[in-house]
This record gives structure tokens, sequence and C-alpha cells, in this order.
């Protein structure tokens, strides 16, 4: 039986892998800087506390790991993170090292991040592509996974942006939101596999304006507000209205917006009025 660890394993993602891991026979090993207070050691799962961002209990968290799950992630200092992870793992095994599963997003060499601008509203993708870097830099066996945006990172802008009477609506803003679920299952695959270098993207199966998200969004919540067209500057910008950040060769995601918004708000959405 091989030992796993999953970073972030707390998170979005990252609580979804852990059991499927679980499933595949891994033992999981799940780092956080924090013990959840909720934290049930289930059969063959430890919890483990480090942080990334200072190294503190890392090399002790990966002693006999065989496969390292990398789902821990923020704005910024990603490459800092991964840097440490790497580190920590060639010293707690420097003549077997784990295998490096690295989880980033659709478009991370794509998006432009040369400007102040750039950098404020779509820094995310430059930090990912740092970590990509240092993972593919590593030494480590790896394999590098992009994701289009979850379902549920849509889900929290649209609640952030319905709380305001005018919701702004960037134009020409495409999405191709994809399930956690999908993307925990093709990450297990990955792991129980060998490293694979840049696999291909996985993105949901429909793509959708940024309107069409926010309305339904509105509708399923029993929602009136109007929808104000902007235009975001930038070069990053642009990148993402050409299609920077879609994957529609890799459509492989199994749950369309529609579906997973009806499992988590109350009314259905349907296509049809609303202001704008």
């Amino acid at each position: 039986m091989t030992s796993a660890l999953v970073t972030g394993g707390t998170g979005t993602l990252g609580r979804l892998v852990v059991p499927r891991l679980r499933a595949a026979g891994h033992d999981v090993r799940v780092l956080s800087r924090k013990k959840p207070s909720d934290a049930a050691s289930a059969e063959g799962v430890e919890f483990v506390t480090g942080d990334l961002a200072t190294g503190v209990g890392i090399q002790a968290a990966l002693a006999g790991v065989d496969v390292i799950v990398h789902c821990a992630g923020t704005n910024k200092q990603d490459d800092a993170k991964a840097r440490t992870l790497v580190e920590a793992a060639r010293q707690a095994a420097p003549e077997r090292p784990p295998h490096l599963v690295f989880i980033s997003v659709v478009g991370a060499d794509q998006i432009p991040a040369t400007s102040a601008v750039d950098r404020a509203m779509f820094g995310y993708f430059a930090s990912k592509r740092a970590a990509e870097l240092v993972v593919s830099q590593s030494g480590l066996p790896w394999t590098t996974l992009r994701a289009t945006q979850f379902h549920e990172l849509i889900l929290m802008v649209a609640k952030g942006m319905a709380k305001l009477p005018v919701v702004p609506s960037p134009v020409g803003m495409r999405f191709q939101p994809v399930a956690a679920a999908d993307v925990a299952d093709r990450l297990v695959e990955l792991a129980l596999g060998s490293p694979a270098g840049l696999v291909p993207d996985i993105g949901g199966p429909k793509t959708y304006q940024i309107a069409e998200l926010l309305r339904d969004y509105l509708r399923a919540a029993g929602k009136r507000r109007p929808l104000l067209p902007v235009w975001l500057p930038g070069k990053a910008a642009r990148a993402v209205r050409d299609g920077a950040i879609l994957a529609p060769n890799h459509a492989t995601g199994t749950q369309t917006w529609e579906d997973f918004l009806a499992s988590q708000v109350s009314e259905v959405p349907h296509r049809g009025e609303v202001s704008s």
C-alpha cells in the first residue's frame, strides 16, 4: 500500500481528493496549517500540521510519502510555497523522491502580468505559472494538470457581486466552469499513474458568457439586479476575452453549471428574462 500526502486537503478540491485516494488503496496524510476541529480520523487518513509559507512541519509530513497531490494554493506566492514543498520532498527522500502531482489553471502561461492592472485583476494566473515552473524544474517526478474555474468559485463570485445594487458584467468574458469532483477524479487517476509532465487540460462541458452565469445565479436565488456591462482594460483582460482560459478541446467535465447551481441554490435556473 502506498502513502499519499494531500496539501490543501481540507479545501474545495482536496477534501474530494482524499476519499478517492483512500478508495484507491492509498494511506492518506492531510496537510493543513491547523488541524480542523471537525477532522474525524477515518481509517487510513492522518491529519498533520505544517506551514508551506514557513516550512515548519513540512519535512516531517513528507516522511514515507510516495505521492504528493498539491492542492494548496493562493493568489500569491504559490511559487515560494511550491519551492518549500519541493525542497522538503528532496530532503525527506533523496534516493526515492515522491511523485508530485500539481493542480494548476488553464491559461497560466497565456495571461500576461506585465502591468499593475493585469496583476491586480489576474495575478492568480501568474502565481500558478510560477509554481508550475518550480514543479517542472524540481528534479522530482512530476505531473501537472490545468483546470478551468471550479463551479464553486463562480458561485462565490456571483454571490458576492449580487450583494451590489447593480451587478457589473465584464464584456466578452467567457468561462468554462468545471466540477471540482471531476477534477478530483482526474487528479487521483494521475496520482495512481506514472509521472507524465504537463498533461491535457480539463474543462467543464459548456462555455458561458459571464452575463449568462450571473443571470442564472440571480434567477436561481430569486434576486433581481440590473447587470451593467463594463470593459476591463489591460492585456490580461484581452487574453481572457480571446479565450485564453478556456479548454474547448478538453471539455471532459460531466457536470454543467446549471446542474451544479440547481444542487446549491433553492430554485432551478431556466433561461429567460432578467434585468440587464
